[in-house]
């Protein structure tokens, strides 16, 4: 990898300050070969989060988050001498790429109206009644009910669960200071979610007619409702999650936005199994998630499909896991955004964007792209987490990198090794 440059500069109280360079726009990694390009500017900006769409339907076009507002990006050049991102939109909260328009949807930062931007045109339009998320053939929106109330009597509360300290769940027999700090770390973040997991009230789905304004709240439950992902296909299929601690509950699963068809994707099978980070694939037809039997001690990328109720896994050692995980459009990719120590995996070595790839015999083979030992990944400590995905033509993977203190940028890898660099590269 390009060496990171650093200056000494002395202060007026006669110290030495550290001030770093501006980081490189394009180099080869030295640790795996592959090259990688900064698409943001000076300024900095974020990936969509990995579940969202963050690419147009024929796949040309790319967007993400910067400090000027949205930005897209021609899938075609990157690379490319010249090539530029388009500031398109403003700051804004949720944006993601419609599913079969060439439209992003975005809501204004401070604003409640839901908008949609389109790419060619430049023209926006308000979608009237839109509240939250909007489904594949744009008739739906859903949002949900934090604080539901039972409309009939018939979801009467569950049996109060009792919680138990997660140094214990997570490491019998040893106390605090047993510990690395970064397993300490996550035995105090476990301890915050439990509650979410143990003893949820009850909440809701609300659907909006997009066409009528007419909302109707269904799928009552008892669970902390979160990574709402309508079906890129069936505009009448949702997929979600039950938050909080993941060996606590049952988390994966999907309903049909009248409510009828709920069903868990994954079932636990022992104590301290736990899946989650779920995802569409891009055909509709399979619902991915990491799964881990037990946490922490086997990995694998698991899947469901929604026609035949067939389930696939694909093995992995601590090392290829990532905090999420994104599939190529044809599912023979998979894209590993890594993890330092304190993540679930506990790997000494994962700080890596991995690409992952899908063999005859249903393993998968791992390649490191982008050495992330100088990220932050700790997003309670100031970090990011990399939310990469990878491009429709399977040419790059696009992800977060934080290399140093408040520089966070949109990156993108080329997955053929040993491409050159731009004209213009530093």
């Amino acid at each position: 990898m390009k060496a990171w440059l650093f200056v000494a500069v002395l202060s007026a109280a006669g110290g030495v300050l550290l001030a770093q360079a501006p980081l490189p726009k394009d180099w080869i990694d030295a640790e795996t070969g592959h090259r990688v390009i900064r698409l943001t500017g000076d300024a900095g900006g974020s990936t969509l989060y990995f579940h969202d769409n963050a690419f147009s339907p024929q796949g040309d076009t790319l967007m993400f988050n910067t400090p000027e507002g949205i930005a897209i990006f021609d899938v075609a050049k990157i690379g490319a001498d010249g090539a530029a991102l388009e500031i398109v939109a403003p700051p804004s909260r949720g944006g993601h790429f419609a599913r079969r328009t060439r439209e992003i949807y975005y809501t204004p930062s401070g604003a409640g109206a839901v908008m949609a931007l389109d790419i060619d045109t430049r023209r926006t339009r308000d979608i009237a009644h839109a509240r939250g998320l909007i489904n594949a053939d744009q008739t739906l929106s859903v949002v949900k009910n934090g604080k539901a109330i039972d409309p009939d009597g018939t979801h009467p509360r569950p049996p109060t669960r009792a919680g138990v300290p997660q140094l214990q769940r997570m490491f019998p027999g040893k106390r605090m200071e047993d510990l690395t700090p970064d397993q300490q770390y996550s035995v105090k973040k476990e301890d915050g979610l439990a509650p979410r997991a143990l003893n949820p009230g009850l909440q809701s789905f609300v659907f909006t007619n997009l066409r009528t304004g007419e909302s109707r709240e269904t799928g009552f439950q008892y669970g902390d409702l979160n990574h709402l992902q309508f079906n890129p296909v069936d505009p009448n299929l949702l997929l979600y999650c039950h938050e909080g601690t993941w060996h606590e509950l049952d988390r994966t699963w999907t309903i049909r936005t009248d409510g009828s068809r709920k069903q868990l994707m994954h079932k636990r099978t022992m104590d301290m199994e736990i899946n989650g980070h779920e995802w569409w694939s891009w055909d509709g037809k399979t619902v991915w998630f990491d799964l881990q039997t037990p946490r922490s001690q086997v990995f694998w990328i698991a899947g469901v499909n929604m026609e035949t109720g067939r389930r696939i896994r694909y093995h992995l050692e601590r090392g290829w896991w990532g905090v999420h995980f994104n599939s190529s459009r044809d599912d023979t990719l998979f894209a590993s955004d890594g993890g330092d120590p304190s993540q679930v995996a506990y790997a000494t070595d994962g700080m890596w964007i991995n690409l992952l790839r899908v063999q005859p015999n249903e393993t998968v083979t791992r390649e490191k792209l982008v050495d992330m030992s100088r990220h932050n990944y700790v997003t309670g400590r100031g970090g990011v987490e990399p939310n990469a995905h990878v491009t429709p033509d399977k040419k790059w993977v696009i992800f977060t990198g934080q290399f140093a203190r408040g520089q966070r940028h949109v990156y993108a890898v080329e997955v053929a090794r040993g491409g050159s660099r731009g004209a213009g590269s530093r």
